[in-house]
């Protein structure tokens, strides 16, 4: 059965005289016929049913801007009824702006009439005509070139003014608190004559030009930021919605957000490979010359539609590479140098948070893992708000030369120890190109990620461990905002450990109980001011003391329990014991001591 093309009828119908050729319509056209004694032009309708501009028409005279068979009819003033894809139960905004009571028609008038010969020549180099500027208003104050921002009630209250040799020198004439209160939209009102077509969105005026000059609708934005404040409501009654943006990660970082909020009707014309940043429509035009016409249509034809998910191809090849650095070296030599924690863990990886009351040694139990690590060459950045850089650079190096802190501070040394001394300095300056330790408490998530792109850069490595020290001082706005404030990082952690295949070890507070006690028993509700650990954490560790803090037993006779109370993949229970390595900031893990009593 033949498909009836609706569209096409309505066109045949109106336009009894017109001539199809090749799925191009063509007819006198009406509107000049009603303006104009001299004659009409000629009329042309899109009537290619696989085309996204099925339906579109304009007048080769340019008398009256182009559009879709909505708009058609309503020029004619035809029964609505009768217009395919007319819904008479379709509410359009009734909340129409409130425009200024004095408009600048007037003005533009004025600086349409001063344009001269030499800035026709300058639209000329990138293709533009006369007709186009005379359809889109384009004026000059003798200064710079004015691009009108009509509104839809056909007045201009406000023009953007740019200075035709440095386009960043621009300002609004007219109304300026109007344009400052809303989003501009160059060329408003082709969103309407688009209704239930398409439209192609472009950044600056002079790149929507070029589209005119080949006959396409369009509107644009003034910068890439406009783009990303564009609201998708204003778009609601379109079919497809086309962006040609500037080829600049800005532009398409802005790009996307629309294209978002679009929905499916959103397509990316997408730049050819190798093509110079900040590439703009108006240099292609210049480039191509006669062939911009041809490659503009390829390049929309090309386009796909936008997607917030990522192409089937792309997911496999990412999960195939992940798989394959699983398996690999890198992969595998991420561990905390604890031979117990590494076997109930699998190696440190993922996020890893690790409670324990106050004094228990968390800090000291994380900056001997973070180190070790670093000895190995694996990239780590070290988040510390408790205990400043040069007091985790000294615990460090008390146990690397296995001297106190008294020890070192003065300086009365054995030749044995000095030498000691001196190869772990050593030992220490070599591992500081793989260990970073920050302590700026303005941190943001954003800035993480810049932290651990140019570690991973800077130590060509692909795996990276990020130790915060600790959970509850992590920078939010405000106190009250405290758990939110927690349950937001931990959601940006888990992000940026998918995204940038980071391991984390998170140190966090414990909550006490009834009076005013720790729990005895480690869970995960032992965790301090959030719900959220048990969601987020791949790895949920407590670490006990397993020492009365009232015994007079030497301090290297202190032992403490690590426990995994909860874990995605491995076995919650006992992990093992770690006595205190006093006086040199360390711990030795041990699978099993004898309990001792303790009271916390």
């Amino acid at each position: 059965m033949k498909h009836v093309d609706a569209i096409a009828e309505f066109y045949h119908t109106q336009l009894p005289d017109a001539e199809l050729k090749n799925n191009i319509l063509q007819a006198p056209c009406p509107f000049c016929a009603a303006q104009a004694a001299g004659g009409p032009g000629r009329l042309v309708v899109v009537l290619n049913p696989q085309s996204f501009f099925h339906g579109y028409f304009r007048c080769l005279n340019r008398c009256v801007p182009g559009g879709f068979p909505l708009h058609f009819a309503r020029l004619r003033a035809l029964n609505m009824m009768t217009v395919p894809g007319y819904d008479p139960d379709r509410e359009y905004d009734s909340a129409r702006l409130e425009f200024p009571v004095k408009n600048i028609n007037g003005d533009i008038r004025n600086f349409t009439s001063r344009m001269t010969d030499e800035q026709y020549d300058a639209f000329q180099r990138f293709g533009v005509s006369r007709e186009v500027l005379a359809e889109m208003q384009i004026g000059y104050n003798g200064r710079y070139l004015v691009y009108p921002y009509i509104e839809d009630d056909g007045n201009c209250y406000v023009a953007r003014c740019i200075h035709p040799d440095r386009p960043e020198d621009t300002f609004w004439f007219g109304d300026e608190q109007f344009a400052a209160g809303r989003n501009m939209v160059f060329n408003r009102g082709e969103i309407d004559r688009c209704e239930n077509g398409t439209l192609i969105i472009v950044e600056n005026e002079n790149n929507l030009l070029t589209l005119k000059q080949l006959g396409l609708p369009g509107i644009a934005v003034p910068s890439a930021s406009s783009l990303e404040q564009l609201e998708a409501a204003a778009l609601l009654w379109l079919n497809t919605v086309f962006l040609w943006i500037d080829h600049s990660s800005d532009s398409e970082r802005a790009a996307r957000i629309l294209a978002t909020n679009l929905g499916f009707k959103a397509r990316l014309v997408r730049w050819p490979a190798h093509t110079e940043k900040n590439y703009s429509l108006v240099q292609l035009a210049v480039d191509q010359q006669k062939n911009f016409q041809a490659t503009a249509f390829r390049l929309i034809n090309e386009a796909r539609a936008f997607s917030p998910f990522s192409s089937a191809e792309k997911e496999f090849i990412q999960f195939h590479d992940r798989l394959a650095h699983q398996s690999g070296e890198g992969y595998r030599t991420m561990l905390s140098g604890f031979s117990l924690l590494d076997e109930a863990l699998d190696g440190i990886h993922g996020i890893n948070i690790l409670g324990g009351t106050p004094k228990s040694g968390k800090s000291c139990f994380f900056i001997q893992v973070a180190t070790e690590m670093a000895r190995r060459k694996i990239p780590v950045i070290y988040y510390d708000f408790e205990n400043g850089r040069q007091k985790i650079y000294q615990r460090t190096l008390c146990r690397l030369a296995r001297l106190s802190a008294e020890q070192i501070q003065r300086n009365m040394l054995t030749a044995e120890e000095i030498q000691r001394l001196q190869a772990a300095k050593e030992e220490l300056r070599l591992m500081l190109p793989w260990f970073k330790v920050v302590t700026d408490r303005k941190l943001t998530p954003q800035l993480m990620r810049r932290h651990i792109d140019f570690l991973r850069h800077e130590t060509k490595n692909h795996y990276t461990l990020v130790v915060i020290d600790s959970l509850h001082k992590l920078p939010f706005k405000d106190f009250s905002e405290r758990r939110t404030g927690i349950d937001a990082w931990l959601r940006q952690l888990e992000a940026i450990r998918d995204e940038l295949n980071v391991s984390f070890l998170v140190i966090s507070e414990l909550s006490r109980g009834k009076d005013d006690m720790y729990d005895l028993q480690p869970h995960l509700g032992s965790f301090k001011g959030t719900g959220d650990i048990e969601y987020s954490a791949d790895n949920a560790m407590v670490l006990v003391p397993a020492w009365d803090p009232f015994d007079s037993n030497p301090l290297d006779r202190r032992f403490n329990s690590l426990w995994l109370v909860a874990s995605r993949e491995n076995s919650p229970g006992k992990i093992a014991d770690y006595r205190l390595d006093y006086p040199y900031w360390g711990f030795e893990e041990k699978r099993e001591v004898e309990s001792i009593s303790r009271t916390v």
